[in-house]
């Protein structure tokens, strides 16, 4: 499969972004096109919105997984591409566009040069939220065909075209969503002695959150607690009964999300008496950390750079997949793929370099030969 035609298949799912388990288009283009690639080695079937199939090989000893992600993101485009999103507020913003169409690609590839052991493509749903990993790898259609070894790659804005980024261990952190609601007494602006105003309260505890990883996780050990959206409010001469903070908890060991927790409850315990409010919290989605198998990133690297791909050494990083869950279970491991973009992932003007396709392709599809020898 070429360039040309990865671009196109790229383009198309680039327009029909969807969210987590609402992938019925996405869902249906994937099964017409590997309807087009079917021969009597690959069956297929679909689990929710995602998709699993099953190429056999010719002397098997194992299966070996590849995972793609499906999901778009409630995000509104910016892009100015003619082939932008069709579906308002909803745009391929963290590349799973790239990561399908590379999945075709190499879907091809097998099964135009079959190799030894068996090889399943993972389309995977709602990988942005609430989390399909989890679901689908408990799944009775996935045990029937649960791989020995598995691995998946995420696009990197930041590298460059041609070139991919491992690491043995620690990749990606544990993380949880955060979601916050505070309930009090609104009223006039005029008479703020009669009201409880959770647009301070809830601007307080932004402040006082800060201080639970700089004084409450040990110094060695990496933490980050973000709110990246707040509302509260209607009018600007009401004082609001109502706020809700929307954020994000990451740490790279498992037990600081679990202090982060406890001492974040704590806080809305006492902030609760001190503005004499109620607040709720909902920690959403969590992911588990992705950790890569020592031995297949190590032959990941050999395989890169047989395929003549520039390999470069990766860094631990605050990022979340909940691919982790798949890897707590399976062998394996996951690569980033450098895409030259202009503007970072969850941006609106993600612009990745389309040529990263297929070194994509080249990437994976070495990877599996080196597997299978």
């Amino acid at each position: 499969m070429g360039l040309t035609e990865l671009q196109e298949i790229r383009r198309s799912l680039h327009q029909i972004p969807e969210l987590g388990f609402e992938e019925v288009k996405t869902q249906q283009f994937l099964l017409d096109r590997i309807e087009e690639l079917k021969t009597d080695r690959v069956s297929v079937r679909t689990w929710k919105t995602g998709v699993l199939v099953h190429v056999a090989g010719t002397s098997p000893e194992k299966t070996i997984g590849f995972r793609s992600d499906m999901d778009g993101l409630p995000i509104t485009e910016e892009t100015g591409y003619d082939f932008q999103s069709s579906h308002e507020g909803r745009m391929h913003a963290c590349g799973h566009d790239f990561h399908m169409t590379i999945a075709l690609g190499v879907l091809k590839r097998v099964i135009d040069q079959p190799v030894a052991d068996h090889v399943v493509f993972i389309f995977q749903p709602a990988e942005e939220g609430p989390g399909g990993a989890l679901p689908m790898l408990h799944s009775e259609v996935f045990r029937q065909w649960k791989p020995d070894v598995i691995f998946a790659l995420h696009i990197a804005p930041e590298l460059p075209t041609g070139s991919v980024s491992c690491k043995e261990g620690l990749l990606f952190a544990n993380t949880s969503e955060l979601f916050l609601d505070f309930q009090g007494k609104g009223g006039h602006a005029a008479y703020p002695h009669l009201t409880k105003d959770m647009t301070v309260a809830a601007s307080n505890f932004i402040v006082q959150m800060q201080q639970i990883v700089s004084r409450g996780i040990d110094p060695v050990e990496s933490a980050v607690v973000t709110v990246g959206k707040m509302e509260s409010g209607f009018v600007q001469n009401a004082i609001a009964e109502t706020a809700r903070l929307e954020g994000t908890i990451r740490a790279l060991d498992p037990s600081s999300i679990h202090t982060v927790k406890q001492k974040l409850e704590r806080l809305i315990r006492g902030f609760e008496h001190s503005y004499d409010c109620t607040i709720d919290v909902d920690y959403g989605a969590n992911y588990y950390q992705v950790y890569n198998d020592h031995e297949m990133a190590g032959l990941f690297k050999e395989a890169a750079e047989d395929a003549g791909i520039d390999f470069r050494q990766a860094s631990a990083a605050m990022t979340g997949e909940d691919f982790g869950y798949m890897l707590k279970e399976i062998p394996g491991f996951m690569f980033w793929l450098g895409v030259q973009s202009d503007y970072g992932l969850h941006s609106a003007k993600l612009n990745p370099n389309e040529e990263a396709l297929q070194v994509g392709v080249e990437a994976v599809s070495s990877m599996i030969q080196h597997l299978s020898n």
